[in-house]
């Protein structure tokens, strides 16, 4: 039985159900380039090998999903709670004659679709913003890889030093909403959602409580690295035994 989307799950589905067409070009150009740099960086921190397969979730339009193939030669399933989001996947992942090694699926980050230690690794990207219970997430995360399988995220973060700080203030605040209506409507929302989403989300937590979450979630070793002056955050570990 379907359970009830809760409410940052639903915000989430609605923000993002139309972006699919534009996505990609539209997060590299807002981000000044820096997206595709970061997740790259998320997939180099898996050491998957061909004949292993990865479970992407919020896979979005499929961009780290291919670039794991492409780097690693692992298959790799795709998740995302957004149909409009997978059809663009699907789109992508044809576009360059990956339906072989790619299979996309509609579900939810707090109830996968698949048994225990289905997965020799795990990534996510821009995700625990929008669920009730990050913990809860992790743990679930946990039980769909194999010990000792990695499992990596890529999210947004505030820079830390005064100046970057600073500059991203103003960008999340003005320069971002400001762009974001000069390309659509559904963009405008998002360029006015995401820094209060992104502060919100950390004035609730620093990185080493979300450290300490990943711990106790069942993941050994959790490394964090901040990239481009603290804006984007990528953490890994291993699953534990």
């Amino acid at each position: 039985m379907a359970t009830a989307l809760d409410e940052p799950t639903r915000a989430a589905e609605e923000l993002f159900a139309p972006l699919g067409s534009t996505y990609d070009r539209y997060a590299r150009l807002l981000s000044f380039g820096q997206d595709p740099r970061w997740r790259a960086f998320l997939v180099s921190c898996v050491p998957a090998r061909t004949g292993e397969t990865a479970l992407d979730v919020a896979c979005g339009t499929a961009a780290v999903a291919i670039e794991l193939v492409r780097r690693h030669g692992c298959d790799v399933v795709g998740v995302d709670q957004s149909a409009g989001m997978l059809a663009e996947a699907e789109r992508r992942v044809g576009r360059v004659g990956f339906e072989r090694r790619i299979r996309l699926r509609e579900g939810r980050a707090e109830a996968l679709p698949f048994p225990d230690a289905s997965f020799d690794h795990l990534t996510f990207t821009y995700l625990l913003r929008y669920v009730d219970d990050p913990r809860a997430v992790l743990r679930e995360f946990v039980r769909v890889v194999r010990p000792g399988g990695t499992i990596a995220m890529l999210e947004f973060a505030v820079p830390p030093n005064p100046v970057a700080r600073a500059a991203w203030e103003a960008w999340v605040g003005w320069g971002l909403p400001l762009a974001g209506r000069a390309i659509a409507p559904a963009w405008a929302r998002v360029g006015s959602f995401l820094g209060p989403s992104v502060r919100g989300f950390w004035s609730a937590r620093t990185i080493d409580d979300l450290i300490g979450d990943w711990i106790d979630a069942g993941i050994d070793g959790p490394r964090a690295r901040r990239l481009s002056f603290g804006g984007g955050l990528v953490v890994w570990g291993a699953r534990g035994d």
